[in-house]
């Protein structure tokens, strides 16, 4: 990453987020030449590749100012307010029913959990399975049980390293994907009938994992832009000791949240003061727009109280379903718990993303998959900007790939899900992203299709239902 190029993605993140409001002047070409301690040629390219975005335009004998048209861009959400009390979760009906509502081919699957197939390179992949199979060793089907393969170990504890995180590869547990690493390393830390924090909203899969294991949901409210309060969540603390934290710190579902470091610092010394372990749900921090990855709270781990889950699915091989947990002073307790379940992950799988990830392709594929979402994101903020009721409010998430609608007060999303899908068009209704049926004038809309030709067709119809379906 170039110089001009960081310090462009800092500012459009400043903007993006309205840290920077619309019409606001930038900082002149000397004054943050003198700032940063850099050149002013370096400033003045980092301000003609904002402006190339479209995030700030250039004023005669004046400088640089933040696009007003920004200023058109619907208002974000506002946080939750949930009452913090623990809450049984029965949430399992509902959520299989819209699940599996949207596996139609014909249905545009803006409530889809997942992104566009088309957006990974599966025949590269199919290349890898092949050539790892050809020359498998057959101990392998013995010697890469659980905690999972070497070198596919190896290769994720490189990554880490990459991003400055130190974690070697005799910690980390290969898992059938991300949701069983969460769910074994849920059971790792808690008892039926324990408490756990959850965001409000969250992702509905940490719903019926609680509900599977007999835990309560204690929603905690979470800011649109910077996640968990953690005011709120320190109140929780004290209150109720619950068992565990599950969070997503990097690009919440569904609110597209990304917790600033500080911030996730902060998380984890208050919950390590508490002896309250961690689990960190981190499936889409590859999906970023600035300019390096977001680290996790993993990297503020002193004490081993995180557990860090991950996978490939979400930004390279959906179908492969392999994840993997990190998970401190519960490791051994994690492992245990994997080999007494499912025994190991899918040993091809493995070993086809061992082969794969030993060339730089996956750098490039991650840079293009970032790019197309990016872009796929503003197309679809300016379709709801367009065709929505006046009054609709939504996220604008530096990362990952869902919007998050909040509709006028009134709207039924419920109903609006019910008729949307009459017409071939799934969402994700609110109700599921609480335990309290919270959020019943909201949804979660998925972004990461690019390649789908209805979608713009499906916004302008989404609009016109909203309307209907007010009362």
């Amino acid at each position: 990453m170039t110089l001009y190029r960081s310090y462009a993605e800092e500012l459009a993140q400043l903007i993006e987020t309205g840290a920077l409001k619309s019409g606001e002047r930038l900082p002149s070409l000397r004054e943050a030449s003198r700032r940063r301690n850099i050149s002013i040629s370096t400033v003045m390219k980092a301000y003609h590749w904002l402006e190339a975005r479209g995030l700030v335009v250039a004023n005669v004998r004046s400088g640089f100012t933040v696009s007003t048209r920004l200023s058109s861009y619907p208002e974000l959400p506002v946080s939750s307010r949930p009452r913090a009390r623990a809450t049984t979760v029965d949430k399992s009906a509902l959520i299989f029913d819209i699940l599996a509502s949207a596996k139609s081919r014909e249905v545009v699957p803006l409530g889809s959990a997942f992104p566009s197939p088309r957006l990974f390179p599966l025949q590269r992949l199919y290349r890898s399975l092949n050539r790892s199979m050809r020359h498998l060793d057959p101990q392998h089907t013995v010697t890469d049980l659980s905690p999972g393969n070497a070198e596919l170990r190896r290769q994720i504890a490189l990554r880490y390293h990459l991003d400055g995180i130190r974690i070697a590869p005799e910690e980390l547990v290969i898992t059938d994907g991300a949701m069983e690493a969460l769910n074994l390393c849920l059971q790792a830390v808690t008892r039926p009938g324990n408490s756990v924090v959850i965001e409000s909203p969250t992702f509905y899969a940490s719903l019926q994992a609680l509900e599977r294991l007999g835990l309560r949901a204690i929603e905690v409210a979470t800011h649109p832009t910077d996640g968990i309060d953690l005011d709120a969540l320190a109140t929780v603390l004290t209150r109720h000791s619950p068992a565990a934290c599950w969070v997503m710190t990097n690009f919440q579902n569904p609110l597209g949240a990304r917790m600033p470091e500080f911030k996730k610092r902060q998380l984890v010394d208050l919950l390590a003061r508490h002896d309250v372990a961690l689990i960190e749900d981190d499936v889409y921090g590859e999906l970023y727009y600035g300019d390096r990855r977001p680290k996790p709270a993993k990297a503020f781990d002193k004490t081993g109280h995180v557990l860090h889950c991950s996978s490939f699915s979400k930004c390279l091989a959906p179908g492969y379903r392999i994840g993997w947990a990190a998970a401190g002073r519960y490791q051994e307790t994690v492992e245990r718990l994997k080999l007494s379940s499912t025994l190991s992950a899918a040993l091809p799988s493995q070993l086809a993303l061992a082969d794969y990830l030993q060339d730089a392709a996956y750098g490039t594929h991650l840079s293009q998959l970032r790019q197309q979402l990016y872009l796929q994101r503003d197309r679809l903020i300016d379709g709801i900007q367009t065709h929505f009721p006046e009054g609709t409010k939504l996220t604008r998430p530096q990362g990952g790939y869902f919007l998050w609608v909040e509709m006028p007060k009134g709207t039924d999303s419920l109903e609006l899900y019910q008729q949307a899908l009459q017409e071939n068009i799934s969402i994700a209704p609110g109700a599921l992203f609480s335990a309290r049926d919270d959020f019943a004038h909201c949804i979660r809309v998925n972004y990461g299709h690019p390649d789908h030709p209805g979608v713009d067709e499906a916004i302008a119809r989404l609009g016109k239902l909203t309307a209907q379906c007010r009362h």
